[in-house]
């Protein structure tokens, strides 16, 4: 049986940020930019909350089975939250959307290498 990788993408919305809260994040803004935004266990955070208060976690999950991609989805999810919490960040509207790269149609390189 293969093992399969999962992209999982977590947005949500801070909710109740404190003054503090927001210049904490504003400080630390360029480390949570889109252009260091990767696909990882552990998660990686975006946000721009001097434009809007919405964030996005990027998550890499793995399984064996197609329908592992749900459980997957709901550990993301949990991540997400109790980093959020842990920190005291208010959030709310979680929603996930995931991806088995499996499944992803394959781009014009990767067809190339396939069919040597």
């Amino acid at each position: 049986m293969s093992t399969r990788t999962f992209r999982i993408t977590v947005r949500g919305v801070f909710d109740g940020l404190t003054p503090e809260q927001r210049a904490s994040l504003q400080s630390r803004a360029a480390e949570h930019d889109v252009f260091n935004a990767a696909f990882t266990p552990e998660g990686t955070l975006t946000y721009d909350v001097a434009v809007r208060p919405a964030f996005t976690f990027r998550f890499s999950e793995t399984g064996e089975d197609e329908e592992d991609i749900l459980l997957a989805s709901e550990q993301a999810e949990e991540k997400a939250a109790a980093w959020l919490t842990e920190r005291g960040y208010g959030y709310k509207n979680l929603r996930s959307s995931a991806q088995d790269m499996s499944q992803a149609p394959l781009g014009k390189r990767a067809r190339r290498e396939a069919s040597r």
